[in-house]
C-alpha cells in the first residue's frame, strides 16, 4: 500500500468530498422514509440510527417517517388474526387498527426513537394526532378493473391536510422528528396510512431540500433489470405506461414525482439494504439509487 493510499488518506478524501454537500444543504430539511430490511437488521438499523444522527450534527434537518408492515404481520399472528388484502392495501377494522396503532405508534416508533438516541441524537416521537399533524379521511378506494366499484378498506386513510408546526417547533429545538403513520378524522377516528405518501406529502408541506425512501431494491430498474439512476417526470410516466413500474413500486414512485412537481428539489429511492446508504446517497458523488427531478 503506497502512502498516497492508506486508510487515513482514504478517511480524509471522504470527508473532503462530502464538504460540498455538507455546505449545500446546510440548514435544508431531508424527509427520510424508513422500511424494509433497514428497518428489522440490526446492523442496518445501528447504520441508519448513525447516518441520521451525523446529518443533524453536520446542520441538516432530518425527518423519520416510518413503515411497518411485517412488524404489524407479526402482532397480528401472535393475536390469531389474519391479515386481509385488497389490491394491495391492508384491510383495517377497528381490532386491526388498534393493533396498528400499538405496533406503529408504539413497539416501532420507540425503538427507532431508542436507536436514534443511543447514537448520540435527540429523536421525538410523533403520531399524527400529536400537535394536529395529520388529518385524514377514510380512502374509498376504487377498483382497478372496474372504477365504477370502490372497497371498504377499513380505517385506513388518505391525507386531507398536513400542519406541520410541531415538526417545525422540534426541528428548531435541535430534535429530530420520528414520525408514526397514522392520521385523525373529522370524528377523532384514527386512520392507517401508507407511509411513503406520508412522507412525500410532509416533504412537499415543509419545501424539503430532499424526500429519500428506503427500498428493498437498488431503485428504480428498467426491465432488464438495470438500475436508472436519473429520471424525470416525463420518463417516469413512459414507465409507467409500458409496465416496467409495477406492483409495489407503483405507490411509492407516484408519491416521489408528486413531491418532485411540488417543490422538492430532488426526490432519492434507495436500496436500504445498503449500510450507510442514506450517508453515500446525500454526502458523496456516487450515491446508491435513483434520484427523481421534476424537469
Amino acid at each position: 500500500m503506497t502512502e498516497a493510499t492508506t486508510p487515513k488518506h482514504e478517511a480524509a478524501r471522504i470527508l473532503v468530498e462530502a464538504m460540498p454537500y455538507i455546505r449545500r444543504y446546510y440548514g435544508r430539511t431531508l424527509v427520510v422514509k424508513y422500511g424494509g430490511n433497514a428497518m428489522v437488521d440490526p446492523q442496518l438499523q445501528a447504520a441508519f440510527a448513525q447516518d441520521v444522527v451525523l446529518l443533524k450534527l453536520v446542520g441538516m434537518n432530518p425527518i423519520v417517517v416510518h413503515g411497518g408492515g411485517p412488524q404489524i404481520d407479526q402482532a397480528l399472528d401472535r393475536l390469531g388474526k389474519k391479515g386481509t388484502f385488497i389490491q394491495g392495501m391492508r384491510v383495517t377494522d377497528k381490532e386491526t387498527m388498534d393493533v396498528v396503532e400499538w405496533v406503529l405508534g408504539g413497539e416501532v416508533q420507540q425503538d427507532i426513537v431508542g436507536l436514534i438516541n443511543h447514537a448520540g441524537g435527540k429523536a421525538v416521537g410523533l403520531t399524527g394526532r400529536d400537535g394536529g399533524l395529520i388529518r385524514a379521511r377514510k380512502l374509498l378506494m376504487k377498483d382497478m378493473k372496474d372504477p365504477s366499484i370502490t372497497h371498504d378498506v377499513g380505517q385506513v386513510g388518505e391525507i386531507e391536510k398536513i400542519d406541520p408546526s410541531v415538526v417545525k417547533a422540534l426541528q428548531d429545538d435541535q430534535f429530530i422528528p420520528v414520525i408514526s403513520p397514522i392520521g385523525f378524522g373529522d370524528d377523532n377516528e384514527s386512520y392507517n396510512i401508507n407511509a411513503d405518501l406520508v412522507a412525500g406529502k410532509l416533504a412537499e408541506v415543509l419545501k424539503a431540500e430532499k424526500l429519500v425512501l428506503l427500498t428493498n431494491t437498488p431503485g428504480v430498474l428498467d426491465k432488464n433489470g438495470n438500475l436508472l439512476t436519473g429520471l424525470t417526470s416525463k420518463r417516469i410516466d413512459e414507465l409507467f405506461e409500458d409496465g416496467t413500474i409495477s406492483g409495489g413500486m407503483l405507490p411509492k414512485i407516484s408519491s416521489a414525482l408528486e413531491a418532485a412537481k411540488s417543490g422538492v428539489n430532488s426526490v432519492h429511492i434507495i436500496d436500504g439494504r445498503v449500510p450507510h446508504a442514506l450517508l453515500l446517497e446525500i454526502l458523496t458523488d456516487s450515491g446508491v439509487g435513483t434520484m427523481i427531478r421534476s424537469h
